[in-house]
């Protein structure tokens, strides 16, 4: 049997679905503000900067189930796998990631951030339900 090797886009794009089929058969409200969420996640990182913009999402989190939480945890997961692509690889958490690494491990992040949410939104608008008035 031949190793298949993924490229990084094919990569991103497998987590970024995996993360949205685990949501995808929740209420429909709830898969609404996750896709609301996602959509507008980069224009807050570019506005706000990665970790206020996640910051941001983690502090508006109710409890372990909660959109922005869902949010939170799958850049957080992304960025801080076990691989040697991901900025933050290994840490427990993107938050204590950024406090702990310099101005450039930031920079990839905030990059690599980016390039995985144009996945993470293109499937959140393929899968998920869009519930009139759900935030």
């Amino acid at each position: 049997m031949a190793l298949q090797i993924q490229t990084m886009e094919q990569m991103r794009a497998t987590h970024a679905m995996k993360r949205i089929k685990d949501v995808a058969d929740t209420e429909k409200a709830w898969q609404s503000r996750c896709k609301s969420y996602v959509k507008a996640l980069p224009a807050e990182i570019l506005t706000e900067g990665l970790g206020q913009a996640l910051a941001t999402h983690l502090a508006a989190a109710e409890n372990g189930r909660d959109p922005h939480r869902f949010l939170y945890d799958a850049v957080s997961d992304w960025l801080c796998r076990s691989s040697p692509y991901a900025p933050y690889q290994g840490e427990s958490d993107i938050l204590l990631a950024i406090t702990r690494h310099g101005a450039s491990a930031y920079r990839a992040a905030q990059r690599e951030a980016m390039s995985y949410l144009v996945w993470l939104k293109k499937f959140a608008v393929a899968f998920l339900a869009d519930v009139e008035g759900a935030e």
